[in-house]
């Protein structure tokens, strides 16, 4: 069975609309909630909840990860090969097996840099 984790009910307040802009103003574009419970408990406690789920991202991982399928040319290979295997004539060539060989060796790659910018192993 597995144990469900009940959220913390919310606490309401009523402020005028001025007050909201101002507290909106003070968020610098962030989470009003965050910066009420920041200002109200200190600066760790906004991220307290989220700190055991929110995975480490590896910045340069997700920026190889980007650039490899802005380059890839994966979508159109694998669309090409859909459309010969729908059709039902898929002659199988050296090039074919080349870029079949390439895409999987990109998704692979892709798969890899994923993991690891979510800190799983891979």
């Amino acid at each position: 069975m597995t144990s469900v984790r009940k959220r913390p009910s919310p606490l309401s307040i009523r402020i005028t609309e001025q007050q909201r802009a101002e507290l909106r103003e003070a968020a610098a574009g962030g989470s009003v909630n965050a910066y009420v419970i920041r200002k109200l408990f200190g600066e760790s406690a906004a991220d307290s909840r989220k700190a055991g789920r929110v995975p480490n991202i590896d910045q340069q991982s997700v920026a190889r990860i980007m650039a490899a399928l802005g380059q890839s040319r994966l979508s159109q290979n694998m669309n090409q090969i859909a459309r010969g295997a729908n059709s039902g004539a898929l002659p199988i060539s050296p090039e074919l097996q080349q870029e079949l060989a390439e895409a999987c060796a990109a998704i692979r790659a892709m798969r890899t840099d994923l993991l690891t910018a979510l800190g799983k192993r891979p």
